[in-house]
């Protein structure tokens, strides 16, 4: 099958080729007839399968056919979007297929100046990407009109819902007309996405393209058991010692990305730490110089990564596993994609081995354990004062043919004792 005999008009064709693509993944040749369609649709497809294109295309499609005359651009297709990123990765699908035909479209979401917003959604646009926070900002506002819409994109819907946003959505939901097309996708068909779809869709196609909770086949998964205080130190070795670049580090919390992000810089390791308290131009900075490795190490949290576009993303690293199984099936996805391969590591502490077992009885194996020779923790990691200043040079000299060294203290810096000394009368709410 090619794009050719999906029924798409010559402008998107001509868009899609100049991506380089020239046939459509299963998701794609499923879901474009499907919406070119019309009606209703309920897709389950994981990330890295080009669902967006799955559902960019033929909505650019059906917006061309029901072009509105004169210069009036009523807001008529709404794309709903958890994140940040995963907006902005819409508009630019958008953008780039969208390219050869009369259309506008705009991406709205917090953290940045909402007056270049108001003042797109005001020339008119065709088709608004939007967070649902931000959407209701403007819906508050009076700048944006939702009641021509004619089609309604929930994309990454399980994702919204483990973010809370099923209030914001209901509210959405009220602003537009009750006769629309409505499509939802999610990685997962949960019973909290089944219920949502019930309320929702109206007699819809279903589509599911890949297995339940089902990870990237193409990705090689391993565990490494350590200590929570050896594991910066394990982090640092392996990136170094393997010479990893382009590495996606999950941690569970925003201040374990940023205190993770900062050993590895201390390390020698070129690092950034994306979450939600990091503004919009944090995160679209550091992002961009993790493509372009000017950064060797993306340190996230899963609200923050989840919707990240990363060609041939090598590595994926779980420095603290999540609390929900089917959160590590979104995690691992970010490689593997589009068949290349991928691999992803887990560093599993004690206390975290009952979410491991989670997750292996989601897969229905077990996750093989990989024996390290060489790692020898340093003097740093052996007490709580793990984040002291020191090099990854002078802790695993080994990393760089150099053999194994510990960290000694140098001059001026405070010894181990001292450190934990002062840890332990002035850093203990901190911990907490």
């Amino acid at each position: 099958m090619t794009f050719d005999s999906l029924g798409l008009r010559a402008e998107l064709l001509r868009a899609v080729r100049d991506t380089g693509y020239s046939t459509p993944t299963p998701i794609q040749a499923q879901a474009i007839p499907a919406v070119l369609g019309g009606g209703d649709l309920l897709a389950g497809a994981q990330t890295g399968t080009g669902k967006t294109a799955g559902f960019t295309l033929p909505v650019l499609q059906r917006l061309c056919e029901t072009a509105p005359a004169g210069n009036f651009r009523p807001v008529r297709a709404l794309v709903l979007a958890p994140t940040r990123e995963l907006a902005a990765q819409v508009g630019d699908s958008v953008a780039r297929y969208g390219k050869y035909l009369p259309l506008r479209s705009a991406v709205v979401y917090g953290g940045v100046n909402i007056n270049p917003q108001i003042n797109a959604l005001r020339r008119g646009v065709d088709i608004l990407i939007a967070t649902p926070g931000r959407l209701l900002d403007h819906a508050g506002q009076g700048t944006v009109d939702l009641s021509r819409i004619e089609i309604l994109v929930l994309d990454e819907a399980d994702r919204m819902l483990d973010m809370g946003f099923i209030h914001d959505i209901k509210r959405v939901l009220k602003l537009l007309p009750a006769k629309r097309q409505n499509l939802l996708f999610s990685a997962t068909f949960a019973d909290d996405i089944k219920r949502l779809a019930d309320r929702l869709l109206n007699n819809p196609a279903m589509i599911e393209v890949a297995r339940r909770s089902a990870p990237a086949e193409a990705v090689e998964q391993s565990v490494i058991h350590a200590p929570q205080t050896h594991k910066s130190s394990l982090l640092s070795w392996l990136i170094g010692q393997r010479n990893l670049h382009q590495v996606l580090v999950f941690t569970r919390t925003k201040h374990g990305a940023n205190r993770l992000a900062e050993r590895l810089n201390r390390d020698g390791l070129p690092s950034a730490a994306i979450h939600g308290n990091k503004s919009q131009g944090a995160r679209t900075r550091a992002l961009a110089d993790f493509k372009t490795n000017k950064i060797r190490v993306l340190v996230a949290t899963d609200i923050a990564a989840r919707g990240l576009d990363i060609s041939g993303l090598p590595q994926v690293v779980n420095f603290d596993l999540p609390n929900v199984p089917e959160d590590y099936v979104h995690r691992i996805g970010r490689t593997g994609r589009a068949g290349a391969s991928g691999q992803a590591l887990s560093i599993v502490s004690p206390d975290q081995k009952p979410l491991l077992r989670g997750i292996e009885k989601l897969l229905g194996r077990n996750i093989p354990a990989e024996n390290l020779s060489g790692f020898t923790p340093a003097q740093a990691d052996l007490d709580t004062a793990s984040d002291r200043p020191h090099h990854a040079a002078r802790a695993y000299g080994h990393a760089r043919g150099q053999g194994q060294q510990q960290n000694k203290p140098r001059s001026g810096q405070a010894r181990p004792g001292g450190q934990q000394r002062r840890r332990r009368s002035g850093g203990r709410q901190q911990a907490r």
